[in-house]
């Protein structure tokens, strides 16, 4: 008996009144039939036409593209990137929006995913609801700021330089990022045939003048001399290892916040916006007011923002420790924070190492995980150690949320919760969620 084959919608059109915004970059629509469309390119109260991307007869919900606009939301722009739009670049979901919008936009994502997965509303979270650009990101519509520090580009069979397609290996060829800084323009790495390459990254650092370009050769191909128009470190991902080699020039490069200045080495994280790792140490640091002597953990710790940032707080009878799993940040945060007798950095997976410490209580605490969130494991651990103030630093508002019932159920409220648009004209955010013990009744 032979299974009848499952038919592709792709390329079917429908069209739909546009609903609600959704975390991810699109928004929600219902076909005639019921059927789910996650529709990008398009704005709540719009009736489009929707071209499906992905999704067969079986699916329980279709990407799709709009691919014409029938009714028009006021909120509507004319995307300022040539490269924007339906099958085009995926680097950025919302150029067709007003910035305004955009923040409000991910304000109500926010919102919907604090209800969904805390049980939370804004109130309830200390937020006020509303979506902070960082300095000088506050533009007209039809402007774009240049806030990408870091710079993935793909490159095609022939060479030459473009972004990936949305949720595709295909390269969409570019001459110029609009939401790249400065810094990264100015290499001119557009402008040249890379042959050979599968990938560039391209680091501009905001606290110095350092550059760095990160190449990632095809199988077999050989590394190209690098030329570009301004002075630049290189280094080369090896193709055995895949780890990261210097070819010439620093292997690292330095960055500021909190008046100090950081090293930080290939691989390793610092945020990407010019303006976000000030932004957020001061949120944290506002959030948790540290007192001298206090003692601290940072977890997920980087090159070490937080930990520097509290170690200089808490002061010489104060004590910070430091998780970080990755190698190179490790060896980066012992670095930037040998001058702080106090603070501690220990390598290793949160969940593994932390236990191993032997902690049973702290002042104190700041986790910034990866997208996946914290977990319920590690959640419940921190929250048996008593401390008096826990910053979350999140990329993910759903990890967020998840995480937030967790603590919620190890007796943690959020006090405050903060929300910065530190990545304009995508749909991500960063947040600050400050927390504390629920009182006891007496």
């Amino acid at each position: 008996m032979q299974n009848t084959p499952v038919k592709s919608l792709i390329g079917e059109e429908y069209e739909v009144e546009v609903g609600p915004v959704a975390h991810g970059g699109h928004c929600i629509a219902r076909t005639e039939g019921g059927r789910v469309l996650f529709v990008r390119h398009a704005l709540p109260g719009e009736r489009v036409v929707a071209r499906v991307t992905e999704g067969e007869e079986t699916s329980r919900f279709l990407r799709a593209d709009a691919v014409e606009v029938l009714e028009a939301s006021k909120d509507r722009i004319e995307a300022p990137c040539p490269f924007s739009g339906p099958g085009r670049c995926g680097g950025c979901d919302w150029q067709h929006a007003k910035p305004g919008a955009q923040r409000r936009l991910k304000g109500e994502v926010v919102a919907e995913q604090l209800k969904r997965l805390a049980g939370l509303t804004p109130e309830e979270a200390g937020w006020d609801g509303t979506v902070v650009p960082a300095e000088g990101d506050k533009l007209p519509a039809g402007q774009v700021p240049q806030w990408r520090t870091r710079v993935q580009y793909a490159i095609d069979a022939d060479g030459r330089v473009g972004l990936r397609r949305h949720r595709s290996h295909e390269v969409e060829v570019i001459d110029h990022c609009m939401i790249a800084a400065e810094g990264v323009s100015e290499l001119g790495i557009e402008s040249r045939t890379w042959e050979g390459m599968a990938s560039i990254e391209a680091i501009a650092a905001t606290g110095s003048q350092d550059r760095q370009v990160i190449l990632t050769p095809r199988p077999g191909a050989r590394l190209p001399i690098v030329e570009l128009d301004k002075p630049v470190s290189v280094m080369r991902v090896g193709e055995k290892d895949g780890g990261v080699h210097r070819v010439h020039g620093r292997p690292f490069v330095r960055e500021r916040a909190d008046d100090r200045t950081y090293r930080v080495g290939s691989g390793g994280f610092w945020q990407v916006h010019p303006k976000a790792a000030q932004t957020l140490m001061l949120a944290v640091m506002q959030g948790l007011t540290p007192r001298k002597g206090e003692t601290a953990l940072d977890l997920y710790c980087g090159v070490g923002l937080f930990a520097g940032a509290l170690a200089d707080r808490v002061g010489d009878q104060g004590a910070v420790l430091g998780i970080e799993s990755g190698k190179r940040a490790v060896e980066d945060a012992r670095h930037n924070l040998a001058d702080f007798p106090r603070v501690r950095i220990e390598q290793g997976k949160v969940e593994s190492v932390l236990p191993r410490t032997g902690i049973t209580d702290v002042d104190l605490i700041v986790l910034d995980p990866p997208r996946a969130g914290a977990g319920k494991q590690t959640v419940h651990h921190l929250a048996r150690l008593g401390a008096r103030r826990i910053a979350y630093v999140a990329c993910d508002p759903a990890a967020l949320a998840r995480d937030l019932s967790y603590f919620a159920e190890g007796g943690y409220r959020v006090r405050t919760l903060r929300v910065f648009d530190l990545f304009p004209m995508t749909h991500h955010v960063e947040c600050v969620a400050i927390l504390e013990p629920v009182k006891k009744d007496a």
